[in-house]
């Protein structure tokens, strides 16, 4: 069996979520992680096909692999791959531009206000 917890009368139990506003700091992180993200993607999307791309510091470590590293296959997939933080980064951008909730109203309205006996 559990206790049972008094009750206080006058006092009514809100149930639901409590509602959350955007803080500046989440906007501002919001906002790094869309540039950061339409930057990578944008990176990856023209750099693989630029006369630079075979002649990196990476494709020379590893010679072993320069078939695959020279192979448009390999490209269009790190293209694709510039394609999707694009779309992520303006998905993000769409969510933070999105309403939020309304700002709470401090006190709540003259008709749920009780006198309390105490």
């Amino acid at each position: 069996m559990r206790p049972v917890e008094p009750q206080v009368p006058g006092v009514e139990e809100s149930r639901e979520a409590p509602e959350r506003s955007r803080h500046w700091g989440h906007t501002l992180g919001v906002i790094l992680f869309v540039i950061v993200c339409f930057e990578v993607g944008i990176f990856l999307l023209a750099f693989p096909w630029t006369d630079q791309w075979n002649g990196n510091s990476v494709a020379n470590m590893f010679p072993w692999l320069r078939n695959y590293w020279s192979s448009s296959y390999f490209r269009g997939a790190l293209s694709g791959l510039g394609v999707l933080n694009i779309y992520i980064s303006m998905g993000e951008l769409m969510r933070l531009r999105r309403p939020g909730p309304p700002p709470a109203d401090p006190l709540p309205p003259a008709d749920k206000l009780k006198a309390s006996t105490l």
